[in-house]
């Protein structure tokens, strides 16, 4: 699926969170949403998933205005993960997908839970309560939720934040042999800058709302003058006037 910003913008009272951003996420690839904490990056992807009303501005999907009377049928190929948005707890981690199968009108419910559970090694805590899972169990189950629809659309927000070196590099070669082979198009917010050279296909860089900055990560690097992504990212973020 395609994703178009155009002029997008989000006011609470008299804060300008997201200010007037554009940007095109191509079928097929993927796009880093990048910024320091606080950018507008969060509330650009509430807006995306149609949770936020936007103040002004259009989101097109496939060249479909992103509206009320069409959120629901849109919303059913796109899927996200958050680290940071808690599955409930009380339920074990088998209920939850169950649940969110139903939510997205999955069809051959179970045969769908064990392609996942197989391919994410969900098998030793499948009926364990998810509160009770440690910070990387919750992030593969995160991740298992967020593809059970078998999305067109994918938005991930920091998959994997607070993830120890084995498991973030799991999820992260788990998400690239997926999109391999499967059609899908991905929205990433990440802080990881090594993880973004390895998915992203380009990179827009945010800063107070506003879009700073885009391109491939190789663009970005050379022209800041730049040895890494890293240091890119350090540069515009510190960086007192804007750039680009």
């Amino acid at each position: 699926m395609k994703l178009e910003i155009k002029n997008l913008v989000k006011k609470f009272e008299s804060v300008t969170a997201v200010n007037n951003i554009s940007f095109t996420l191509e079928k097929n690839s993927t796009l880093g949403l990048l910024g320091p904490n606080g950018c507008g990056k969060t509330t650009s992807i509430g807006m995306m998933l149609g949770l936020i009303t936007p103040t002004s501005g259009k989101i097109y999907i496939n060249d479909i205005v992103l509206e009320p009377k069409n959120r629901i049928e849109l919303l059913t190929m796109i899927n996200f993960a958050s680290p940071y948005i808690e599955l409930p707890k009380k339920l074990t981690v088998k209920q939850n997908l169950e649940v969110y199968a139903r939510l997205y009108g999955v069809k051959k419910i179970y045969e769908r839970l064990s392609e996942l559970v197989e391919d994410l090694n969900l098998q030793k805590f499948l009926n364990k309560k998810t509160g009770e899972l440690s910070s990387g169990q919750k992030n593969r189950v995160s991740l298992a939720k967020s593809l059970i629809n078998k999305p067109k659309l994918l938005f991930l927000d920091e998959p994997t934040a607070s993830l120890d070196p084995d498991v973030g590099d799991f999820v992260r070669e788990y998400i690239e042999t997926y999109k391999k082979n499967n059609e899908l198009t991905i929205l990433l917010a990440s802080h990881n800058m090594k993880e973004v050279e390895r998915l992203c296909d380009k990179v827009v860089m945010m800063k107070q709302g506003e879009i700073v900055d885009s391109g491939t990560c190789g663009e970005l690097i050379k022209k800041h003058g730049r040895t890494n992504l890293e240091d890119t990212f350090l540069k515009i973020a510190r960086s007192k006037n804007e750039l680009g």
